[in-house]
């Protein structure tokens, strides 16, 4: 395979100074010749080292030895990029890397700009866009959850599931097209029924794919949890206990937390973005109601409602408070868990015990109950294993192939109103130019996705968040 860049490029592929060693990539038609110009190896030269082979050398600067390395050499196309690669491995440190890539650059490399190899990697067809983004990902992934997305998508799992909505969506196109072709013979190719099952089965399967990307952002960036309720019923004191440190200020005034508190933390394997939000009362204050109006805000965009109840509050009180939280929860995308809180004061409270039938008429998805005492650490283990357990049940419940880049939301987003239009236009007398005119605008969406069709400005956009050395 011949590659389609005529340079060679090089840059650092490990950060310098942060470890024992430094490796250095470098890729492209003269990456052995200008290899054997900077590494003397012990034995033989780089150009005539096979393939996926290890080779101790010295590198020599102005005739004095500067390091001893070792070089990977990868043969075209069996490499990172495609291209004829070898990486250096040199001791970590700043100079020496530096003094390197000089070398390099001085036998005719030239220093990679950000994502420059990966893109390499897309352009000689070793991986597809979304295979692309997926390696950003797998560097940024902090748990084992976005790392089990990232390596699925890096595998190609998420790209297969787009090549089958577009083999579908490729087939209507074609019987579309073809009518064009011989609109004056007044030829119909197709079934107008069949072809209307086609496209709802490809909507379908379209927006199936995009509703799985609040959950896989969620994973992403975190799961977002508000812990909301009343005033002073220890929403501050929870959030410091399931991070195990003062975070939030926690005072006896009512209405001390006038703002929005985040923190993340991992649980099971999950991040989890936790959300401190100001105490739920009516009140005339106005900088007190913009944080009341900020808590609704949040409850709204959260994936998990910790619904905070005083135990000690009257019964009557607690019902009023758990309906008007269960009220700003949809069931159908929010989970809601109760927290009863200062369960060590109400140990003997009859408001325990009624809690089940506190939760009867909250609504079609019975929330989640547990009793705890935020002040005591009493519950808090139990409440980690019940949000470890939730989440693992939403993933479980949703498909195996999850949407967790914004771009690609926006590409199905994009493709489902087309293919809704064709839908509609399918039912109707439409003339067959228009319906085949949206249906090449969502074929793009989608091979916008994988890379199939794209602008040079977005891949410019999507490789240069990249780190040099990738």
């Amino acid at each position: 395979m011949e590659s389609m860049f005529s340079d060679t490029i090089c840059a650092p592929a490990t950060s310098v100074g942060s470890g024992a060693i430094t490796v250095i990539r470098v890729s492209g038609q003269d990456t052995f010749a200008i290899a054997d110009k900077v590494v003397s190896l012990k034995k033989g030269s780089i150009a005539g080292a096979s393939g996926y082979s290890l080779h101790f050398g010295t590198v020599r600067d102005n005739g004095d030895t500067l390091d001893d390395v070792l070089v990977a050499v990868f043969r075209a196309p069996h490499s990172y990029t495609g291209e004829d690669a070898v990486e250096i491995s040199c001791h970590a440190s700043a100079y020496i890397a530096q003094r390197i890539l000089c070398l390099l650059t001085d036998a005719g490399a030239r220093a990679a700009t950000p994502g420059e190899f990966t893109r390499r990697a897309f352009v000689n067809g070793r991986m597809d866009l979304a295979q692309c983004e997926a390696v950003a990902d797998l560097i940024a992934s902090e748990t084992a959850a976005a790392h089990r997305l990232a390596m699925n998508q890096l595998k190609g799992g998420y790209s297969e599931e787009i090549r089958k909505m577009r083999s579908k969506m490729l087939e209507i196109t074609a019987l579309m097209e073809l009518e064009l072709d011989f609109s004056e013979e007044d030829v119909e190719f197709a079934d107008r029924s069949e072809l209307k099952h086609l496209t709802d089965e490809t909507l379908r399967m379209i927006d199936g794919l995009a509703a799985t990307f609040r959950l896989g952002n969620a994973i992403k960036q975190g799961v977002p949890v508000a812990i909301a309720g009343a005033v002073n019923s220890g929403k501050s004191t929870l959030l410091n206990a399931l991070l195990g440190e003062e975070r939030a200020i926690v005072s006896d005034i009512a209405g001390t937390t006038r703002d929005t508190v985040e923190e993340t933390m991992t649980v099971g394997g999950t991040l989890f973005r936790f959300i401190d939000t100001a105490g739920i009362r009516q009140t005339d204050e106005a900088i007190e109601k913009m944080g009341i109006a900020r808590t609704f805000d949040k409850i709204a965009k959260a994936d998990i409602v910790l619904g905070v109840l005083d135990l000690t509050a009257p019964e009557e009180t607690l019902q009023k408070q758990l309906t008007d939280l269960a009220s700003r929860v949809n069931p159908q995308t929010q989970q809601l868990i109760v927290v009863g809180n200062k369960a060590d004061l109400a140990a003997s409270c009859e408001n325990i015990r009624d809690i089940d039938r506190l939760l009867s008429g909250t609504g079609p998805q019975k929330p989640a109950f547990l009793a705890l005492s935020a002040l005591t650490g009493q519950g808090i283990d139990r409440l980690k294993s019940l949000l470890e357990n939730t989440q693992r049940d939403r993933i479980d419940a949703a498909a195996t192939i999850l949407v967790t880049n914004q771009r690609h939301y926006e590409a199905l987003t994009a493709a489902s109103r087309d293919l809704a239009a064709v839908s509609a236009a399918l039912d109707t007398a439409v003339p067959t130019e228009f319906i085949a005119q949206d249906l090449r605008s969502a074929l793009s969406h989608l091979g916008s996705i994988t890379g199939e069709i794209s602008a040079d400005e977005v891949l410019g956009e999507i490789f240069g968040r990249f780190c040099i050395g990738k």
